[in-house]
């Protein structure tokens, strides 16, 4: 079907239109390598403060890290300073990232109070110069992640798109809510078709993707070329092979039972540790448990008991307890 297909951005093609969105603190390594087994046609990295790796903070080292099997990748820079933002990108280049991407999008305070992510949507003239500066620095692909607007009586998606496209950009993902919604109430996918509409280069669809529905329903309101998927992924990596399977075949694919869910979070929680140590890795699986369990009978109460474990022992013992449970 149309909606599925390759996806070309500057000269790198993506084997399908299925891109795993960039969100801080979820699209680390070892998520990125589960959402790759189930299909997804490009993987967007945690975003990386421009300055942060220009003063070589300890923590961001692990956020740049890449595993070959993971391939193709979009490495996502933050930073509000042209100059900062395009060296940077300039000395990470040799890392076997495809695709640079670019956030105008983050509508965090601390990001946001600082001139950074969504602040720029407020100054294109800014925008426009981060682009174009980094285009001209780098050989690899540039891509820009934005918002419909700052809030509803500022929308410029459309303006920003222009920008990015005259400034060289290879492509643009725009998320159909404003800075000022965050992630509440329902996505614009409207303002998606007026930037289709508007440029040349691929433009990327993000927002309220849950289903192959979805996908199909922003295919025909938009136009869109490829379809980023955020929080539908969060404790279901699984939707990139739902929705390719629906595309081959027709056929919805069943939610996975609780055993299945029960050996993915395990699974999940060993590359966590082997990555980032158990200390980190127990603490940061707590919250991916809690999205993989949602909506399964005794979950709140499997939420509760998932703050105390401190050992991946402890979590396999409380997961093969409630796997018996739900059989």
């Amino acid at each position: 079907m149309e909606q599925i297909k390759k996806l070309k951005i500057g000269n790198v093609i993506l084997e399908n239109n299925l891109i795993l969105a960039p969100m801080a603190g979820v699209t680390d390594l070892p998520f990125r390598l589960l959402c790759k087994e189930q299909g997804a046609g490009l993987l967007c990295m945690e975003m990386v403060s421009a300055k942060a790796v220009l003063y070589k903070n300890k923590n961001t080292e692990e956020l740049l890290t890449i595993a070959r099997e993971e391939m193709p990748v979009s490495l996502q820079l933050f930073g509000s300073d042209a100059e900062i933002v395009s060296e940077i990108a300039k000395q990470i280049e040799e890392r076997p990232f495809s695709i640079l991407d670019l956030n105008m999008g983050c509508p965090v305070p601390k990001i946001v109070n600082n001139g950074d992510g969504c602040a720029l949507m407020n100054n294109p003239i800014l925008a426009g110069r981060i682009i174009e500066k980094t285009v001209r620095a780098v050989k690899k692909p540039v891509t820009v992640k934005i918002r419909k607007g700052f809030d509803e009586a500022h929308v410029n998606a459309v303006e920003i798109a222009h920008i990015a496209e005259e400034s060289g950009a290879a492509a643009i993902a725009v998320h159909g809510r404003t800075r000022e919604q965050f992630y509440s109430g329902k996505a614009d996918w409207d303002i998606i078709r007026r930037v289709k509409e508007a440029v040349s280069i691929p433009v990327i669809g993000n927002g309220d993707i849950l289903t192959a529905e979805d996908v199909i329903a922003m295919y025909r309101q938009t136009g869109c070329d490829g379809f980023m998927i955020g929080r539908g992924s969060q404790g279901n990596p699984w939707i990139f092979a739902q929705i390719l399977h629906f595309f081959q075949t027709g056929e919805v694919l069943q939610k996975p039972d609780f055993s299945q869910v029960a050996k993915m979070v395990l699974r999940h929680a060993k590359m966590q540790i082997d990555f980032k140590g158990e200390y980190t890795g127990i603490r940061e699986i707590r919250k991916h448990a809690a999205w993989y369990t949602a909506g399964y009978r005794n979950s709140s109460k499997l939420r509760g008991r998932m703050n105390e474990i401190e050992t991946y022992e402890q979590l396999e013992a409380l997961f093969s307890v409630e796997a018996a449970y739900h059989l």
